[in-house]
């Protein structure tokens, strides 16, 4: 195989685009860095960054063979990266409206600034608990939605007393750094939309 150390960026395109997985892994590790400073400032949210580099390098191992195409690479990926940004930021934006709107249509009294917040509050909960893994997020809607016990809870699951605490304590730190993150994600995404990004 063609060694990579002096490869320009036009043949190290060309061998990715023939399926070069060590070519692929140096294109990844060479942009990676710069890319996901990048994006987190578009997102101020290193999760969604890491998130986003991940989808799209994705996107270019799958469509490798277009690389050929491509003349200047920072570019393309610059450009690529920060429409996929801007949708998931759009993407967030629109849920969490359909969720105030819904509340507002299915509530007799007047929506307050303080019931938005926790409705919002909710949204991101919901979708924290979503992204976490299958047994974490079982065992936390057992325990903090249906109100069993831990006992209960392994019983149910017919794993440990002690596995179902240690998938708790994973489940509430993932959902909390999740929900840290977005704070910040919420108060830029106001500013972009007013600004019309």
């Amino acid at each position: 195989m063609r060694s990579l150390e002096r490869m320009d960026e036009a043949t190290l395109l060309r061998e990715v685009a023939q399926g070069n997985e060590a070519a692929f892994r140096q294109l990844f590790e060479h942009w990676h860095p710069v890319l996901a400073a990048y994006i987190f400032r578009i997102t101020r949210s290193k999760e969604m960054a890491a998130e986003i580099v991940q989808d799209v390098f994705l996107k270019i191992w799958l469509d490798r063979k277009a690389l050929t195409e491509i003349r200047q690479f920072k570019p393309y990926l610059w450009v690529i990266s920060r429409n996929h940004a801007i949708n998931l930021l759009k993407k967030t934006m629109r849920e969490l409206k359909r969720a105030e709107v819904w509340k507002q249509e299915n509530s007799h009294e007047a929506v307050t600034q303080p019931e938005n917040q926790e409705d919002i509050y909710h949204v991101l909960i919901d979708e924290a608990i979503h992204k976490l893994p299958a047994r974490q997020q079982e065992v936390f809607i057992l325990h903090r939605r249906e109100n069993l016990t831990y006992q209960q809870i392994a019983l149910k699951l017919g794993i440990g007393r002690e596995s179902v605490k240690t998938h708790l304590k994973l489940a509430t730190q993932t959902i909390s750094k999740y929900l840290q993150d977005r704070r910040v994600l919420l108060i830029l995404m106001a500013e972009i939309f007013s600004k019309k990004f």
